[in-house]
């Protein structure tokens, strides 16, 4: 059964992309069939970090009816890949039929796909809670800093309030080590769960890294480079901590319903 995760975050600068994309590269490691979907639309830059020149976006999809599968790029670790597009103007203020109608069309890779990775929109728009909440597992990347706090715990209440997304995995990104994750996750959690009725689980943390920094600059993400360092057994965990986390119960359409 194809299950779908998204990688979200309250603002941008915490690292959401480049998780989504070594998350996507790590579930490939461990054997399964990943499709990494880049939603920000008009402003997609998973490309960049995957290294991967895309030849069809989702705009062949909206506006040309290309299949889905005819709009997929081959990226490292046969990891498949559909980008958003950048640059792409018409794209950035998407429609909600037109979010609803892409979210189906997912449905026609179900059998070739055992996961979809989604990187959402940073913030709380729209499009952000529109895919946030048609995915099976939500995470929500954060770092140690009260303004990433602040942002999270807004993008939390607005996916709650809006679209009643219940469940919710933290991922803490740039931390020394673990302890320090599950520091900076007890303080947000204790501060979530004072004012909203949402669950949290904690699905681990990447540390601050030099190498990760530098894959960005490369174009060549460190699941793809690196084989057994911190930063990979980091992702490692991750991965398998979120794959093992609460499902959430999307209440209108979904990926792969």
């Amino acid at each position: 059964m194809t299950t779908s995760i998204a990688v979200a975050s309250g603002k941008g600068g915490v690292g959401k992309t480049s998780i989504a994309v070594n998350l996507a590269l790590t579930l490939s490691r461990l054997g399964s069939r990943v499709v990494l979907f880049d939603a920000d639309f008009g402003l997609a830059n998973s490309h960049i970090l995957l290294g991967v020149n895309p030849k069809k976006t989702a705009q062949d999809i909206l506006v040309s009816n290309t299949p889905i599968k005819d709009s997929l790029s081959p990226g490292p670790l046969g990891l498949k890949f559909l980008s958003g597009g950048s640059g792409l103007t018409e794209l950035l203020n998407l429609e909600v039929k037109a979010r609803y109608e892409l979210i189906r069309t997912f449905d026609s890779i179900a059998e070739s796909t055992d996961i979809l990775v989604v990187d959402v929109p940073a913030g709380a728009s729209d499009s952000s809670i529109t895919f946030s909440a048609a995915v099976d597992r939500l995470v929500v990347v954060l770092v140690g800093e009260p303004t990433s706090f602040m942002d999270a715990y807004t993008f939390i209440k607005a996916a709650s309030l809006e679209a009643g997304v219940e469940n919710f995995s933290v991922l803490v990104n740039m931390v020394e080590d673990e302890k320090q994750g599950l520091q900076h996750f007890s303080k947000f959690q204790a501060i979530v769960n004072r004012f909203l009725n949402v669950k949290l689980s904690y699905c681990g943390h990447v540390p601050f890294s030099h190498r990760i920094r530098q894959s960005v600059v490369q174009r060549r993400p460190i699941m793809v480079t690196k084989q057994d360092t911190v930063e990979s057994r980091a992702f490692m965990g991750v991965a398998k901590s979120i794959q093992s986390a609460p499902k959430s119960e999307p209440k209108g359409v979904s990926f792969f319903d």
